[in-house]
Parts: C-alpha cells; structure tokens; sequence
C-alpha cells in the first residue's frame, strides 16, 4: 500500500521555493521539485502534477517523501546514489596525474590512455585499470595528455615595449593624408586545381567535390592595409625575395599615395622586410629616392598579431580563397573582385587595443625599473 504524504509549506518555505523560481541559474530538477512542493500545498493532485510538469508519479512520490521526513533542502536536492568506490586511492591519483604529465615512453610521441593505464598496472599493486577509470581521472583534473599547443613564448624587455607602443601609438593617432599609415604582410597559397568537375548543389542535395585534387604550385600575396581608411590592396607573385619586396615598397610612392610627403609602414621581422633590400633591387638613386619617402615600424619580435593586415589576411582567406583555385589568372582575378568590393563597402579593420590597454593588461611583463 502506498503511503500518502501531505505537503504543507510554511511562510518562509513557500518564499524560499518562489524566490527559487523566480529567476537566477538552477538546476532543471531542483526548478521541478520545487514546483512539485508549490503545486503539492496548494492542494494539486498527483494526476493533475504529472500532466501539467511533465513529471512521473514516482518523481512526485520520492520529492513529497523526502520533504516530510526530511525537511525542504533535502526534498529539492539530489538523494545520494550508493555506486562502486574509486578504484584508485588518492595515492594513486596522484601518481597518475604526474606519470601523464611526464615525457613519453621511448617510441611514442605522447601518452594515450591505454598506455597511461599500463603503466598504472606496473606501477601499482592493480592487475588491471579500465582506459574510462584514467579518462575520469585525469578530466577531474582537466588533463589531455594527448593535446598540446603551440604558441610563442616572446621574451618581453624594453626594445619588445618600445616597439609595440610605436606601432599602437600609430593606430591611435589621427588620420593623416600626408603621414598615411599602411600595414604589410604577405602569406603563401596553393595554387589547386580539381581531378574532376565536382558536381553543383541542387535541391536536397549538397555540392559534390571530389577528394582527389591537382597542386598546381604555389603563388605569394602581398597584403597592403591602411590603418585609418577602407583601403587595401592585393599584390599576386610568383616568389617573396628581396626583390619582390623592395618593388612592393615603391608601390605606395609612386601608385598608392603619390603626393603623400612620407608614408609610415608596420611590418614584421621578416629578414626580407630591410631598408637594404631596396639596394638589393635598384640603384642607389632609385632605392634612396623610395626610402626618403617611407618610414618603416617593425612590430616586436613573435608580435605579428601587432599588425593588424593580419586580421585582413585572415578575412580574405575566409571571405574569398576557401576553395580550390587552379592557376594564378583565376587567384589574380577572385581576388580582385574581392579587393573591389571590400573597398567599395568602406570596411575597415576596428582596432582595439591601445597603449593603455596595454600597460594595464600587461602591466607584470612590462619591464620594471625600481630607480
């Protein structure tokens, strides 16, 4: 026979669940025991609970019981599961996180969970451990030994300071028609080309392109950006040489921006991106005559996120040469009409981070001078 239970809230109850329902971030099923407890005082009936909260009998019946014969935190909480014990000590834990987080075994270039649990065997009086007893483990202590990430760790001293604010100080400045800021860079692309002609999307049915592809070489885009107006410009060579580079600066002189009295160009620390490599490429007439004209501001070393035609860079690659393309007439001409449109749009790049920024964010890798 099933024993009734009868749920009468206090004044307090009834505005601690209302005050639970009212808003904030709960768990679903505490929401629903709380509304099961309103719903049981105001006299609903257990039919009428299940219909309307979507609720079994049985989730009524164990809410309404732990309600009166405990009290209201224990009806809206979840009841303790009896489950197997941990398999292992904390001891062993312990021994797990550090083998995972040391090097290796000779031959394999990261440790899986299958290994981790062999060497957790060997090392432990266990005769076996379950691949999902290390996975639980190491989760808990958010441990991936099979990932690893690359980045560059910069080293941050004066000259890394000195060269990051020139280059945000010219951002922020004021636009200037005769002082124009540009940003430069350039970036490789596969030239790839189709084995077979992929078959065009129809209703109900994806585009088809077949896996096998043809290289076709590789080409190097030249990226010009200006800093403070919706412009930018597209350079397609066959090579990145000192050459190609010293006639991509006399671009700007005598193309770009004719009648500006100096232009000011960020750029990486690229051993082609040198004042020299304009002697490399032209007389020295030529080659003093562009570099009267331009000022160069190299970003801080492992900083290119400092220049900010990388952003671009990374838009043109989504927006337009996310595709097979088989030969450099076609690169020259997408992207062209890429240029085009992205010009005519007026879209610019929003810079952000400031000086300010900077010295406030990055304030203990700034070099301290206690003088």
């Amino acid at each position: 026979m099933n024993v009734r239970y009868r749920v009468e809230l206090s004044q307090s109850e009834r505005e601690t669940l209302a005050a639970l329902l009212s808003g904030g971030r709960h768990a679903a099923r505490k929401l629903k025991r709380a509304q099961i407890l309103m719903a049981a005082d105001a006299g609903t009936s257990d039919e009428a609970m299940a219909a309307t909260l979507a609720v079994s009998g049985s989730t009524i019946y164990r809410t309404k019981r732990r309600f009166v014969e405990a009290n209201l935190e224990e009806a809206l909480n979840e009841e303790s599961r009896p489950g197997a014990a941990r398999k292992l000590t904390g001891k062993e834990e312990a021994l797990l996180v550090a083998t995972a987080c040391s090097k290796p075994p000779v031959g394999r270039a990261r440790w899986t969970l299958e290994l981790l649990a062999g060497e957790l065997v060997k090392l432990t009086e266990h005769e076996e451990i379950s691949r999902e007893t290390v996975r639980r483990r190491l989760a808990e202590n958010d441990l991936k030994p099979w990932r690893k990430d690359m980045w560059c760790i910069p080293k941050i001293d004066g000259e890394y300071v000195a060269r990051m604010e020139d280059v945000l100080d010219l951002y922020a400045g004021a636009p200037d028609p005769n002082r124009p800021v540009i940003c430069f860079d350039e970036s490789p692309t596969q030239l790839i080309g189709e084995v077979r002609e992929p078959i065009l999307a129809k209703p109900g049915q994806l585009e088809r392109y077949d896996c096998e592809y043809r290289r076709n070489g590789t080409v190097n885009l030249f990226v010009f950006l200006d800093a403070h107006r919706p412009w930018r410009r597209v350079k397609v060579t066959d090579r990145r040489t000192n050459q190609d580079f010293a006639h991509c600066m006399r671009d700007p002189v005598d193309l770009h921006y004719p009648n500006a009295p100096v232009i000011r160009v960020v750029l990486d620390n690229l051993s082609i991106h040198s004042t020299g490599a304009l002697y490399d490429a032209f007389p020295p007439q030529e080659a003093r005559r562009v570099l009267k004209r331009l000022e160069f501001h190299h970003t801080p070393k492992h900083a290119s996120w400092l220049n900010m035609v990388e952003i671009e860079i990374g838009v043109l690659r989504s927006q337009c040469l996310d595709r097979r393309i088989e030969d450099k007439a076609s690169l020259v001409a997408e992207i062209a009409a890429w240029e085009l449109q992205r010009n005519a749009n007026g879209d610019k790049i929003k810079w952000m981070f400031t000086t300010e920024k900077a010295r406030e964010k990055l304030r203990r890798a700034y070099p301290s001078n206690e003088s």
